[in-house]
Order: structure tokens, then sequence, then C-alpha cells
């Protein structure tokens, strides 16, 4: 019997790659994984390459140590730590994207919170932390390499869904592959709308309670939509 997780996440992991490029998110850096959802200390993750060219053959099956255990046997991505260390701590969580969005670089430099603004930017949460590995390992190039960093990360993000890296990127995670790549596409936009308000002068943002209600109402039917569109939008599903 084959160690990978259903086929049904594999196609989801590839056409995450390839949905997150698409839409803006990952460019030639950044990477998406997927819990195991029956060796759940195990995650697929693709080996080292641009998320738009992922393919089956590229698929790696990782421990919590971010060892290989199956797969191809590439080179992993430089930061497979920050996957294991999430799915170390956070059982609940089945997915996770770590991306380099531009919009969401200002967000972690300048001491300007990233807060939702509007409905479907409730997704990534009422409050959004920026971790800086600078605080506990000094000068680095910003990459997150082995446990001990990843673990900080992840002590940072908690509960919540979403946690900045200052002068990095970010770290999204959703209960599986769809709700992680809903939030890491709406996190981009509320970031790039969130900048344009305040330009315009003071940004009001949702409201705990609003960020609640809101991101219960876009679980379920409307990630499904939204997953639907965006496969239609890839060029080789066009």
């Amino acid at each position: 019997m084959s160690v990978f997780p259903p086929p049904q996440v594999v196609d989801d992991l590839i056409l995450a790659n390839h949905i997150l490029s698409n839409e803006g998110v990952l460019d030639a850096f950044g990477h998406v994984s997927a819990r195991h959802p029956a060796t759940t200390d195990r995650f697929l993750i693709s080996q080292s390459r641009a998320p738009e060219l992922v393919e089956s053959a590229d698929l790696q099956l990782l421990d919590l140590r971010g060892a290989r255990v199956a797969g191809a046997d590439g080179r992993s991505y430089e930061e497979a730590a920050i996957h294991a260390a999430v799915y170390r701590v956070r059982p609940d969580v089945g997915a996770v994207v770590h991306s380099h969005a531009p919009s969401v670089i200002p967000f972690g430099v300048t001491g300007v919170p990233l807060r939702p603004i509007y409905h479907m930017g409730s997704v990534i949460g009422h409050e959004i932390p920026v971790w800086d590995i600078a605080k506990l390992f000094g000068e680095t190039d910003l990459l997150v390499r082995d446990a001990t960093q990843a673990d900080s990360l992840a002590a940072a993000l908690g509960p919540r869904t979403v946690a900045l890296m200052r002068g990095h990127g970010c770290v999204v995670v959703g209960a599986n592959l769809r709700a992680a790549v809903f939030t890491a596409v709406y996190l981009e936009r509320n970031a790039t709308l969130l900048a344009a308000a305040l330009r315009l002068g003071e940004a009001r943002s949702l409201s705990a309670g609003e960020t609640q209600r809101g991101s219960e109402m876009l679980r379920g039917r409307a990630g499904e939509r939204a997953w639907e569109y965006w496969v239609r939008r890839l060029p080789h599903r066009a």
C-alpha cells in the first residue's frame, strides 16, 4: 500500500501550488504542504522547485523533523522546518503556506498592524502577530532553517491563522489545503486594500465579532466556489 496520502490530497497539493502562483501569492519561491490525513506525523510537499512547475513526481513525504520518508529524492525546500514545526504543535492544521506575497511585506517592517478591513479578509483573523527572527537569533539570512527557529515562529503563530515574518513573508495555516489557499489569497488581497485605504486616511478594520462572523460565513461552500474559480483560471485548464 502506498505511503502517500490519497489521490485527492496529491491532486489538491499540485493545484494549490499552481493556484497560489497564478494568483500572485507565490512566485519562484514559497511553498505549500498538506498533512497526511491518516499518518498525521507525515506531510506532503514538493521538492525544491518553483510552485508553478510542481508536478506529482516532485512530491516528497516528510516527517515532523523535516526528514524525507518517501517520494522525490531531490533537495527539499530550505525552510521545510516551518511546516514541520507547525504540524508538531497544531494538530488542527492540515495545510501550511509560506509565502513572500509583496503586499504583505510592508506590514512586517513598519509597525503598521495588518488587520482585516473587508468581509473577505475576515479569514485572516482579527490580530496578526509579527515574528522577528533577529530577536532570538541575531543577524541571519532571514530563512528559517532549523527546528529551533521554526519552533519560535510556530510559538508566535500560536492558535492563529496567520503570522508575519519581519523582512521575509508570512505563514498561513488551514484545516485543509483549500482553506489554507483561500486564506493565503485573501491575505494578499486584504493587505493590498489596506495599504490603499491608508493612503486615503485612517482605515477602519473589522471588529472581533465581525471578523469571526465573516470567517464563519466564508467556510464551506464559499471556499469550494473560489477553488473551482481559481482552478478554471489556470492556463492549462482554460
